[in-house]
């Protein structure tokens, strides 16, 4: 992956609206680590879940976000996230999530995650999946074995992040 052009690299930090405090704590451990190691947050945009606890992470670290809202207002866009892109393309937008970022990390699973994976890798790119499940890891990686990584901790995933944009 050819990166030296780029001023900042977006990594995708994915994962359901889930109120698993562990979970949440991964997101935000994550997104102040990407942060932190220079990169720009992107998110799905909304103001819970795994979503918010990413945004709220990197602005700890004086980080840049960027949310990729669903819907046609702002009406439900985080207040962590710095630039607003609104959509109007409800799921769809998961296809933008996805080819937006350099690496798209999942946080959990859920439905609108597995979309967002499964789009990333038939694009090509590297995943990196974290607290994802057993099955999840299995089946991702069964698809594109050389692009699915799955990690233990935050850091870890930005093990994974480091060599994927050295390759």
């Amino acid at each position: 992956i050819q990166c030296a052009a780029m001023a900042k690299i977006m990594i995708g930090i994915m994962g359901p609206d889930t109120d698993d405090a562990s979970v949440l704590a991964l997101a935000q451990d994550l997104g102040k680590a990407v942060a932190e190691a220079g990169h720009v947050v992107l998110t799905g945009g909304r103001s819970r879940g795994v979503m918010h606890a990413a945004c709220t992470g990197a602005k700890a670290a004086g980080g840049t976000t960027v949310g990729v809202f669903p819907g046609d207002s702002a009406e439900e866009v985080d207040s962590a996230v710095d630039l607003r892109i609104i959509t109007g393309l409800g799921s769809a937008r998961n296809n933008i999530n996805a080819l937006s970022s350099m690496v798209l990390i999942a946080v959990g699973m859920g439905p609108g995650t597995a979309s967002e994976v499964s789009l990333a890798l038939k694009a090509g790119k590297h995943v990196v999946l974290l607290a994802s499940g057993d099955e999840a890891s299995k089946f991702f990686a069964s698809l594109a074995p050389a692009h699915v990584h799955v990690a233990k901790d935050v850091a870890e995933v930005m093990s994974h992040i480091t060599a994927v944009l050295a390759q």
